[in-house]
Order: C-alpha cells, then structure tokens, then sequence
C-alpha cells in the first residue's frame, strides 16, 4: 500500500467535515498539553486518564461503574460486570507496553489484547474466531461477517497500519476503532478491544505521546445511543457514514482532553 494520495485513509482524511475535526482535535490536545500542571506532574494526569478511560470503555460494554467503585474495587472476577471493568482495566495498562509492536505486528497486538481482555474464556482467547463460533458482544447489533471475510479485512487493515501513511492519526485512530467494532474478530471482548486499539494508534502516532486524552471517557460521555448510530454510519461505507463516524470519534477525543483538562485545573486548586 502506498503513502500517496491513493492511501485509503488520506481519501478519508479529505471527506466534508474531517479536517475540521481533525484540527479541532489538534488544538485541543495543544491546549491540554500546553497546562502548566502537565510541566510538572503529567504522570499524575497519565495515571489519572488511564483509569478513567478504562472505567468509559467498560460502561461501553455493559459495565457503567462510578469511577470511586472502579477506583476502590479490587476484585474484579466476581460476576459479570467486574470482569468487564477488570479487562477494561488490564487492556489500559497493556496498551503502553506494545506501542512499538503495533506499526510491525498489528495482528500480534490485537491477538494480545484479546488474550489480556478474556485470559479465562477458553480455547477461543488470543486468535480470531472461526466459521461457526458465535461472539458474546450483546450491545452491537449489526450483522456479523463470517470467519473468512473477518480474516481477509484483518490481513487489509494489517497492510495499511504497517504501510503506515500521511492520514491524521484520528483518521487512522477512527478506521481502526470502526473495523474492529464491524468485524468483531474475536468471540467476546472486541469493543474493549476495538477501543484499546484506537488508544494505541492516537499514543503512537504521536498525538497524544503521554495518553492523557483518553478518548474511551468521550465514547461514554457521548452514549450508547450516539456510538451505534456513528457505527451504523461506518458500517455504511458512505462517504457521509464514514465522515460522521471520523468526527464522532474526534469528538470522543475532545471530550477525553476536556476530562483530563479538569483534572489539571483540580490538581492546581490542590483539591485531586
């Protein structure tokens, strides 16, 4: 795949709407790494946006936690909802340890992801799902494509992260996030997973270098509602489906920039 024009994902950087989003991006995660908290204490902020990204990417998947329960909790394999929150938890703290595989191996990454997100789920963890396996992901009701179709995408998308490419890495970020919800590779966990996968992209591009712009609390803040008809819009693969979920994703990105941004103004008040 080549970096020209002919890049997929610099087409989808030039759609109606998208640069606007992407320099409304831009400049507010300038704004927020530009604080003065962040001279000093941006490992506190890191720290702060990984566990409240975590706790948005878990009520994303069925498991809306206050964030003083996800901070308090330390059991997280009792039932259901915890195990969510655990996995959204582990993903988090993951993502940062395979930045440097994802632009060589993405399918390794992803395969690890999955193995971190449902470590206890059997035969079917860490490798995509095969013709007749069924997936557990109740919240995304769209048509599942089958195993074979699931394999030629992935390797498609496999091609374009390694070619790497001029695309703003929302775009990058936000084709990612879309194909891995659309395909649902793995038998449980794809939008934990799904999400994770934009965070590595948004870091390692060099966007947001520190993570502090958690867009998983902005997916959240947005809603159910809005994320599923944004993903219906991808799904679509009309140019004004793909447009609307580009800017849905950049606006999750802003929303996570504006959480963080309070959590920098709390820390100069001395009151977090």
């Amino acid at each position: 795949m080549s970096t020209n024009a002919a890049d997929p994902l610099v087409a989808l950087g030039g759609l109606p709407g998208v640069p606007d989003a992407v320099d409304r991006v831009r400049k507010a995660v300038d704004r927020v790494y530009g604080h003065r908290v962040m001279r000093r204490r941006s490992n506190e902020i890191t720290s702060e946006a990984a566990l409240r990204g975590a706790r948005g990417s878990a009520a994303l998947s069925g498991a809306d936690w206050a964030l003083e329960e996800v901070r308090r909790r330390t059991d997280f394999g009792s039932e259901s909802e915890a195990r969510t929150v655990g996995a959204a938890l582990r993903l988090t703290a993951e993502a940062g340890q395979l930045l440097s595989i994802w632009r060589q191996s993405p399918l390794r990454v992803l395969a690890r992801l999955h193995l971190v997100a449902a470590a206890d789920a059997g035969d079917a963890v860490g490798r995509p799902r095969q013709g007749g396996e069924s997936v557990d992901e109740p919240l995304i009701e769209l048509p599942l494509p089958d195993a074979e179709e699931v394999a030629g995408r992935l390797e498609g998308l496999s091609r374009l992260i390694i070619a790497g490419g001029s695309a703003p890495a929302l775009v990058t970020a936000a084709i990612v996030h879309g194909e891995l919800l659309a395909l649902r590779p793995f038998a449980s966990c794809n939008g934990l997973v799904a999400r994770t996968a934009e965070r590595i992209v948004l870091i390692g591009s060099g966007l947001d270098p520190k993570a502090i712009c958690p867009a998983e609390v902005g997916h959240a803040e947005l809603g159910r509602a809005a994320y599923a008809a944004a993903l219906d819009g991808y799904v679509s693969g009309t140019p004004q489906g793909m447009a609307a979920w580009i800017a849905h994703c950049g606006k999750a990105v802003e929303l996570g920039v504006r959480e963080s941004t309070a959590v920098c103004e709390a820390l100069q008040r001395g009151a977090a």
